[in-house]
Parts: C-alpha cells; sequence; structure tokens
C-alpha cells in the first residue's frame, strides 16, 4: 500500500526554511509567522517519524533525514515548476511578474497600483511576495523589488529608484515628550542603533522593549500607541499624510536603496521598463511628500 505524502504545505515550508536554515527568514519569504513554520515542521516531522532539522543555539540545521528530504523534494518542486510552465496558456506569457517585499507591497505598492492600470491598461501585473535573491528560473519572475541589503547574484540587472529613509514613528496623538517602549523588529535588528547613531536629537525611552517578527508588525503596535517604532518613510508615508501616525524626528537617510533587479537589460519601451520608470517616479513622489531630515 503507498504511504500517504506529507502535506504539501508543510514540504514547501521546509525547502523554504532549509534553504534559509532559518525560520523567521522562511517565514518573512512565505508571508506567514514564525510559529506557522514552526507548526509546518512539526507537522511534517510528526507525519515522517523523524527530525529534519537539529535545534542550536545558533538556528537550525539539516538533520541527515532531513538532507534526504531536501534533494527530493528539490527535485519534485522544479518538476512540478516545469509541468505548470508546460500547461500554461500563451496568453500568460505576456504577464508582468514582479516579486515584491512583502511589507513594502502591503503598505506601498498595492495602493498605487490602480495608477499603473489606469496608465497602462494593457499590461497585466502578477505580484507576488518575496525577499532575498530572486529566484528567476522556477519563480517566473521579470522584476523585482528589493531593498539592497543583500549580495545580489552576478549578471544581475539592477536599476536604483530611491534611498531608504528611516526614523521613528508613533500613534498620532502620542505625547512623544514622555518616555516610550522602543519595538524593534527581528527582520532589521540593526534599524534602531543605525538610527540612532547618526542622529542629533532621539527620543526618550522607557527601559522597556519588544520584539516583533517582522518590521510591518512593529508599525503595527506603533499605531496602537505601544511605543514608536523604526520605519522605513514609504512604509509610513499614506498613514503620516492622512494623520494615523507621527514622525517627530523625521526621517534619514540609512545608506541603502531600493532598487529594481531584472535577470537582464530592459529593452526601451518594454513592459518592464514601463513600469521601472512609473515605480521611479511613485518612490520618488512619496519621498517629495514628506519632509525629510538629514537628506542632503
Amino acid at each position: 500500500m503507498a504511504r500517504r505524502l506529507p502535506p504539501l504545505n508543510a514540504l514547501r515550508a521546509f525547502v523554504v526554511a532549509a534553504r534559509h536554515q532559518s525560520f523567521s527568514r522562511a517565514a518573512d519569504e512565505l508571508c506567514v509567522t514564525h510559529g506557522a513554520v514552526s507548526r509546518q515542521i512539526a507537522t511534517l516531522e510528526q507525519h515522517l517519524g523523524v527530525a529534519v532539522f537539529a535545534r542550536t543555539p545558533q538556528g537550525v540545521v539539516l538533520t541527515d533525514k532531513g538532507k534526504v528530504l531536501l534533494q527530493g523534494c528539490a527535485q519534485a518542486f522544479a518538476l512540478l515548476h516545469d509541468s505548470v510552465d508546460e500547461v500554461m496558456t500563451p496568453s500568460l506569457s505576456s504577464v508582468l511578474v514582479l516579486s515584491c517585499e512583502p511589507t513594502l507591497a502591503m503598505r506601498w505598492l498595492i495602493p498605487r497600483l490602480d495608477d499603473f492600470q489606469q496608465q497602462y491598461p494593457d499590461i497585466q501585473l502578477s505580484l507576488l511576495t518575496a525577499g532575498g535573491v530572486p529566484d528567476w528560473q522556477r519563480g517566473g519572475v521579470d522584476l523585482a523589488l528589493r531593498r539592497n541589503d543583500f549580495l545580489l547574484a552576478a549578471g544581475t540587472v539592477v536599476q536604483r529608484l530611491a534611498a531608504e529613509m528611516t526614523g521613528p514613528v508613533c500613534a498620532a496623538g502620542l505625547d512623544e515628550t514622555q518616555p516610550q517602549c522602543q519595538l524593534h523588529a527581528a527582520t532589521r535588528p540593526q534599524a534602531w542603533a543605525d538610527w540612532l547613531a547618526q542622529s542629533d536629537s532621539a527620543p526618550l525611552f522607557s527601559g522597556q522593549q519588544r520584539q516583533f517578527e517582522h518590521f510591518y508588525l512593529t508599525l503595527q503596535a506603533a499605531a496602537a500607541g505601544q511605543g514608536l517604532a523604526m520605519a522605513s518613510l514609504y512604509m509610513v508615508a499614506d498613514e503620516v499624510q492622512q494623520g494615523r501616525l507621527q514622525a517627530p524626528w523625521g526621517f534619514r537617510a540609512d545608506g541603502s536603496e531600493y532598487v529594481l533587479l531584472a535577470p537582464q537589460a530592459l529593452a526601451a519601451g518594454s513592459p518592464q521598463q514601463l513600469f521601472a520608470d512609473w515605480l521611479k517616479g511613485q518612490m520618488q513622489q512619496t519621498l517629495a511628500q514628506l519632509t525629510v531630515r538629514g537628506s542632503n
């Protein structure tokens, strides 16, 4: 009798976690919580009856059984991707597929996509959320919007869009002159330290700190009045403009940039180049909407 296969979601979480050797980074790529990834791995290990990861103080590493499973999963998913590509209808080949970091997609890009569609109604845009190095071969991705905080693969085409600007934010109406709780994101552990090192004025802190798995969770906590979060200007621009959040200390360049990545040069007038030009214009417009400190 054939054995029942583990759930596909559990196998997918396993592959991503194995690639990153981190449940937190896997959660970022899959746009779920660290706990959700942990539960998927636990489900997989319970189904198999063996451990696929060894937990260490430095993180997780594959066991010997896990290495065997990863090799089989990689081959299986590669075959599945190839089969899907083969049966896709020709019309889908004209779709522009964009990969974007999850928080930037949710808080900045998606609210602006209607403008792009109105300007270019014939270009179909498919949005995927992911971070890190794009998988051009298996992901079917045409372009990737990223912050340049990782090493790029050789041959990647890079178009600079805008400097990353960061600053503390809190709920509108919160008295920023009073000591506040400091909110941290595991995905940007140096954000506060980097900003404070460049700032000539700093908030008052109560000594309390809270850490969240994802960048967007710190912003939610700040909006709920729980303290001060270090934010990207682009991810809070709309809420600051609308008065739901305030940025009393403004924003400063943190040395990184948002870039648009492609596997090859973009042809003039192509959907990829039209989107790249629109995207850069939108980011520059957002930057100009807020008063920026220390941007010279």
